[in-house]
């Protein structure tokens, strides 16, 4: 199995990196667009800005790349931490129009906003370790993850469904949060799996041997 791990010029690439590497697997760090045909899965990580990352991936043709192998090859996707928060549809984030934001991939419908937005009273951004909790009992991404069990977070926006069937398990900071979304073989963890120890690990284990089409 070939995994790349989009390497788009952000995101901490090296703990994904080894994290696949535990499993047996050999991650690929894909540096072209073209390049992306060629893995069997897709991992896109995500650190800092929204809209300089949507900028990076516009530029380098990442976006229309993306679309293509999920929409058109059944590519399954895995977005980590920002990299969730791309799949949306916009992102108030560093967007000069507020009142629309900054268009993301649009992989999984919704939209991205600040924490204090949703009514958080809690020191922003959300950093350290907190339960998570399956939303589906025959959610293939979270199977031999016990209901509750921490992963670790570093954030201060969050991702809000249009639909609540895409919202897979959540968390809570001062009001619920979307801690995983998917959508067909489109997934995201607003928390970083590769620093969530063995239940990290058995999550990107999930990821690996989930369906395809």
């Amino acid at each position: 199995m070939k995994v790349g791990i989009i390497d788009y010029g952000v995101g901490n690439l090296g703990s994904i990196a080894r994290a696949l590497e535990s499993l047996g697997v050999t991650p690929v760090l894909v540096d072209n667009a073209m390049n992306l045909h060629t893995q069997d899965r897709l991992i896109l990580p995500g650190v800092g800005n929204f809209t300089d990352c949507m900028h990076l991936l516009d530029k380098g043709g990442w976006t229309s790349a993306l679309r293509e192998e999920v929409i058109t090859h059944n590519r399954p996707l895995l977005g980590i931490c920002l990299g969730m928060q791309l799949l949306a549809d916009s992102s108030t984030e560093g967007a000069n129009d507020a009142e629309h934001g900054t268009k993301g991939l649009g992989l999984v419908h919704g939209r991205v906003m600040h924490l204090s937005k949703l009514g958080c009273n809690f020191r922003i951004p959300h950093v350290g370790w907190n339960s998570v909790s399956s939303t589906s009992g025959d959610n293939h991404l979270f199977q031999r993850i016990p209901d509750g069990t921490d992963f670790y977070f570093v954030h201060s926006y969050v991702f809000v469904a249009q639909k609540n069937c895409d919202v897979l398990a959540t968390t809570d900071y001062g009001t619920p949060v979307a801690a995983a979304v998917g959508n067909g073989l489109v997934w995201g963890t607003q928390f970083h799996p590769e620093k969530s120890s063995r239940a990290g690990i058995q999550l990107l284990s999930n990821f690996l041997t989930g369906p395809i089409c």
